[in-house]
């Protein structure tokens, strides 16, 4: 098979396609091919190594990448199940979380995936896992969101941003997206009652408080963010950062961490949804809205497996208009 692979950590540029051998299953586990994959924050720290401390505790390796293929996010084609899995089986179309999906064969187990909404494309569908199930634990989870309430997502036109403000909406709170202005009516289209265009205004200078915001962009102290809050408000700081602001978002989540059991206003933490927790269970709740016409995923660009590379230093510029895709032939 064909794999992206990267045998040291270092500039995601160096990204390499190469041969490799198909994976085979073990009894609790799932081979599929691969049609599409997403690209993440995650992928572009993974790749760098970054944070240093998830090396030194073994979770990414400390000299060289543990998984050397990259990906984790994807939509693709059952091939084979092992003997202990069931409700699954060959030819299922299905999306989840699987290490090392930029290639054309896969492993995961199968609570890592659901069923692929029929209505999905596979490049739509590759773009769902991690984005927008860190969008639902952000709001939903984390924020505890109400009808009716006032919640501002900071970072609106972004992969979790866009599916934010679809979700928010969906539980009929009155939402307000900041975002730059060529995305102003992209963010508005996805159900933003009020849209903020940063480059003209700053939300934590206005007379607006909030009930809950989502910063998926840590561009202000977490003063200024208290301060647009209601005083019983929730902040929800979600802390993937973008490409070379990692230690940035850890420095701010210690922040948001240490204040919260000295203020009214709560102050919470999320990561991107990485396969833990109740993946499945959240994976079903935003397929469920996928199915019922609630969320649609935004896709900024595709790229062909070969150019997985580009695609990572497109990530890494920012300002990304949704989310960024890898086909797979």
């Amino acid at each position: 098979m064909k794999a992206i692979v990267q045998e040291r950590f270092g500039p995601p540029d160096v990204l390499e396609l190469v041969d490799a051998d198909r994976p085979e299953v073990s009894t609790g586990q799932v081979s599929v091919r691969v049609h599409a994959a997403a690209l993440n924050p995650y992928d572009w720290h993974m790749l760098r190594g970054d944070p240093y401390v998830a090396r030194l505790m073994g979770g990414v390796g400390l000299t060289r990448p543990k998984c050397r293929v990259a990906g984790i996010d994807f939509a693709g084609q059952i091939e084979s199940v092992g003997a202990d899995v069931r409700g699954l089986g060959p030819g299922d179309e299905v999306l989840g979380f699987c290490h090392g999906s930029f290639a054309e064969y896969a492993r995961t187990t199968g609570d890592l995936l659901v069923p692929k909404p029929a209505g999905l494309t596979f490049e739509q569908a590759a773009a769902v896992p991690m984005a927008a199930v860190t969008a639902l634990r952000g709001i939903r989870t984390a924020g505890r969101v109400r009808a009716g309430q006032r919640v501002l997502v900071n970072g609106a036109a972004g992969g979790v941003g866009t599916f934010a403000v679809q979700i928010a909406a969906a539980l009929d709170a009155e939402v307000t997206g900041v975002c730059g202005t060529a995305n102003v009516d992209l963010v508005r289209s996805l159900g933003a009652a009020h849209v903020v265009d940063h480059t003209r205004e700053d939300f934590t200078e206005g007379r607006e408080r909030y009930d809950v915001i989502l910063d998926n962009v840590g561009n202000h102290p977490l003063s200024r963010l208290r301060r647009a809050l209601t005083p019983t408000g929730t902040l929800v700081a979600n802390g993937g950062g973008s490409p070379g602001r990692v230690f940035g978002a850890v420095g701010a989540m210690l922040r948001v961490i240490a204040v919260n059991g000295f203020v009214r206003q709560q102050l919470r933490t999320i990561l991107p949804a990485t396969p833990d927790g109740p993946a499945r269970e959240d994976l079903l709740a935003v397929t469920a809205l996928i199915e019922a016409g609630s969320l649609t995923p935004v896709i900024d660009r595709t790229y062909p497996l070969a150019d997985a590379a580009e695609g990572v230093r497109h990530l890494e510029r920012g300002h990304a208009r949704g989310k960024a895709v890898i086909t797979v032939a």
